[in-house]
């Protein structure tokens, strides 16, 4: 399945893969919005996904198509390359991670490739993330406690604050006051801001 605000990446995409004889395209969505509706319905075994879109994108798409227990492997396919881009796609639970400057034969053995459950990095992002892993730690431990931890995983792992109650056995309340401590501990102001810090302070191994 494709996923792309622009149709005339869509149909260059629909295109390119028409030609191949073991990839069949079984619909394509504007935004995430669309694409969790029509991923329910067609159940596709890899979704093609862009990550910044109108309305709900391509991270939101993946954490509720995990949430609805959609078993497709998400590819991203996008221009975007930072740290945190990757970071939350990965986190969310995108198989691989692509960019639109990659060559079609590459894109085919990528969507092969997360069929099968392979990871998929392209050679540019798996070089950042390399990089980043060797560095030190951008930022000090800020002391999260046990608990503040436990939720942080969770959040990272793209558990909703009820899911995250659910696992730690909590109310979504406790779960939300860990949050705002934890955000303050980590100088953020958002969920993936704090993913990001996390990883930066090598607090989520």
């Amino acid at each position: 399945m494709l996923v792309d605000d622009h149709p005339v990446v869509r149909d260059g995409l629909r295109g390119m893969f028409d030609s191949i004889d073991d990839i069949e395209v079984v619909g394509e969505a504007s935004d995430g919005e669309q694409a969790v509706l029509l991923a329910v319905v067609e159940q596709p075994d890899v979704v093609v996904m862009d990550l910044r879109m109108p309305g709900a994108g391509g991270v939101e798409a993946i954490r509720e198509l995990r949430r609805r227990g959609v078993t497709a492997r998400v590819l991203v396919l996008t221009t975007f390359d930072a740290d945190a881009d990757v970071l939350d796609a990965v986190a969310a639970g995108a198989t691989g991670y692509l960019l639109k400057d990659a060559p079609g034969d590459e894109l085919v053995r990528a969507v092969r490739s997360a069929h099968k459950g392979d990871a998929v990095l392209s050679p540019a992002v798996a070089s950042r993330l390399m990089s980043r892993a060797a560095a030190p730690p951008a930022v000090a431990s800020p002391g999260l406690s046990k608990r503040e931890l436990e939720v942080l995983r969770l959040v990272a792992a793209g558990a909703t604050n009820r899911e995250a109650a659910r696992t730690l056995f909590i109310s979504e309340t406790t779960v939300k006051t860990h949050l705002l401590h934890l955000f303050e501990k980590l100088g953020v102001r958002d969920r993936a801001s704090a993913v990001d810090a996390a990883h930066r302070a090598g607090l989520l191994g």
